[in-house]
């Protein structure tokens, strides 16, 4: 009983550190002791809540993810979280363990990021039940929006009338602060005016007029998001999205950006729902340059894992220029991520191209021609305003068939080859993989969701009759079932290589500009892959000497097939070939 009594002493120890930490500078009055019991209660933890060992890895090579929205699938007379529970068990053959749902909740603006109400199923995409039953089934990811709400909120309207819940809970500013240095993603005005029981106030808006900022300076914002990420967890959710969390805190005259304040909650969150639900996961939403993005892994006590955000710029400028020097320089960048920590992999999303992330490490001269190489494979670009009041592109907006079906030189006919090499680089590297629903199937650019829209990303979110699909999967001549097919087959060979543990060694190759390769090793160190890549659209010769093959062993490449008995021996990789090759 004693030992209990010590653990549970020092969880609540710790939430209050956190919540000293959070709250040091705030003029709300309040009992950091009596918040940090509440919280633990909000959570079901109390005096007797266990300590849980921390820098677990939760994971491994068998873990990949689909990233889809609620609806992208449809079948009349079906709610459409059923019609995807049955594309997952009919189609994906047990090769992804795990689907991001994006926001399922009810909405007014940017597809589910405006949230009306966090506790509720958008009832057209069906109910909890329809949400528990895929969990069951797969690592659920869920988004936890909690940088902002939806203007038409209950929330936002009691706060419009002066009263509880949602009186107090979103930032205000005066037009009179200096919030020159404000960073953020948009260029429509930071500041939005509006009428209250108590005047005139002016709310802050890091995204949308729509999209109110919530104001976490008020302890009940925090006790809600709490309690919504209990009722997350009960209904399956293991692993929380923090959506845009990096302006979470805000102190004008700052950058309100990536603040101590931001990275103690996420620590918070981090405490508490691993000690609510050890398997869950934390994964920041933070897509901004690479140092910042890296510093949400905390001392392994903050993210569990980060999205790879300079990932999607900087592979699919290597594949229309044909060099790889800059990925390379990236990768060799990049920190191991630490025991019980991973990085999140994806080259295509929901949204688009982020352009922040390969900041310093394109110059602007190279993201002037990706931005109009993408143009010119119809794509848009999304814009954020500088603090001199100019804006700079952002985001391109295309779909990643459409953005690599040529080079800087123009289309040509390498586009097939060249898009599974980008996802055959990303399987292999160090990290979860998380692939696009809209990639999954090589989806091309949608025009009229655009004009329909009025919004660029919808370029990227199509939604497929899902008889309309099965037909096309089922037909050798469709493209999409190739791409299928073909992204199907590398999932299958990288589950079964512990060599491609998300937390496995890796080393950059040296294999000149247009092969790119790199080596990974197990945990245990028995098994090594080495994946070489031609990212150029000419044959290229490779010397197995140059990639320090053991002469005694015969190696295989796992894609191709082909036997390799001689590190003398010299391949010649075809134009977008990946190799995996290992010892037998």
């Amino acid at each position: 009983m004693l030992q209990k009594v010590e653990e549970s002493g020092r969880l609540l120890e710790r939430v209050r550190h956190h919540v000293e930490a959070i709250y040091h500078d705030t003029p709300i009055a309040m009992d950091h002791g009596e918040l940090a019991l509440a919280l633990l209660e909000l959570m079901g933890l109390d005096q007797h809540s266990d300590t849980r060992p921390a820098y677990v890895n939760h994971w491994s090579q068998r873990d990949a993810l689909m990233i889809t929205y609620g609806d992208s699938l449809l079948r009349d007379q079906e709610k459409p979280l059923v019609t995807l529970k049955q594309f997952l068990d009919d189609h994906t053959d047990g090769l992804l363990t795990g689907v991001h749902i994006l926001p399922f909740y009810p909405w007014s603006s940017d597809d589910g990021f405006a949230v009306l109400d966090y506790s509720s199923v958008n009832e057209f995409l069906g109910d909890w039940g329809d949400i528990n039953t895929i969990a069951r089934d797969y690592d659920l990811m869920a988004d936890l929006v909690i940088n902002h709400c939806s203007g038409r909120s209950l929330w936002f309207e009691n706060f419009l009338r002066g009263e509880s819940p949602g009186k107090d809970y979103f930032f205000t500013a005066s037009p009179q602060d200096d919030l020159s240095a404000v960073v953020r993603p948009r260029t429509s005005p930071l500041l939005r005016e509006v009428e209250t029981a108590e005047g005139t106030r002016h709310v802050w808006c890091t995204f949308s007029h729509d999209q109110v900022d919530l104001d976490f300076r008020n302890p009940d914002v925090l006790r809600q998001f709490v309690s919504i990420a209990r009722q997350y967890l009960d209904n399956g959710v293991r692993i929380f999205r923090l959506d845009a969390v990096a302006f979470l805190w805000k102190v004008p005259g700052t950058d309100c950006l990536n603040l101590e304040e931001t990275h103690e909650v996420v620590r918070l969150l981090r405490t508490l729902v691993e000690h609510a639900q050890p398997d869950a996961l934390l994964i920041t939403e933070t897509n901004i340059p690479i140092q910042q993005n890296l510093s949400y892994f905390g001392n392994a006590n903050e993210a569990h894992c980060v999205y790879n955000f300079s990932l999607p710029p900087l592979l699919v400028n290597t594949l229309v220029t044909g060099d790889c020097s800059h990925l390379k320089l990236w990768m060799m960048s990049m920190p191991p991520a630490q025991s019980g920590t991973a990085y999140f992999n994806f080259i295509a999303s929901h949204d688009g191209i982020g352009l922040r992330p390969a900041e310093g490490l394109l110059s602007d001269e190279e993201l002037d021609a990706l931005v109009e190489t993408m143009h010119r494979f119809g794509g848009h670009v999304s814009h954020r305003a500088l603090e001199n009041g100019e804006s700079k592109p952002y985001e391109i907006n295309i779909s990643l068939f459409d953005a690599l079906q040529g080079t800087t030189e123009g289309p040509d006919q390498w586009g097939l080859e060249r898009f599974v090499c980008a996802h055959a680089i990303m399987l292999a590297l160090e990290g979860i993989p998380g692939i696009y629903i809209h990639s999954l199937l090589g989806t091309r650019n949608d025009y009229d969701r655009v004009e329909h829209s009025g919004h660029y990303r919808a370029i990227n979110r199509h939604q497929w009759s899902y008889p309309h699909l099965k037909a096309v999967l089922s037909s050798e001549d469709s493209i999409h079932a190739r791409v299928f097919e073909r992204i199907k087959a590398l999932l299958s060979l990288r589950r079964e290589q512990s060599a491609f543990h998300p937390n496995a060694t890796q080393f950059s190759l040296h294999l000149g500009s247009a092969l790119f390769g790199f080596w990974r090793q197990s945990i245990d160190r028995r098994q090594s892959v080495f994946c070489i890549s031609n990212i150029s659209d000419q044959p290229l010769p490779l010397a197995l000497s140059d990639i320090s093959l053991i002469g005694t062993d015969a190696w295989l490449d796992l894609i191709g097939g082909a036997h390799f008995h001689s590190r003398d021996e010299v391949v010649e990789v075809q134009p977008y070939q990946t190799l995996w090759i290992t010892s037998i």
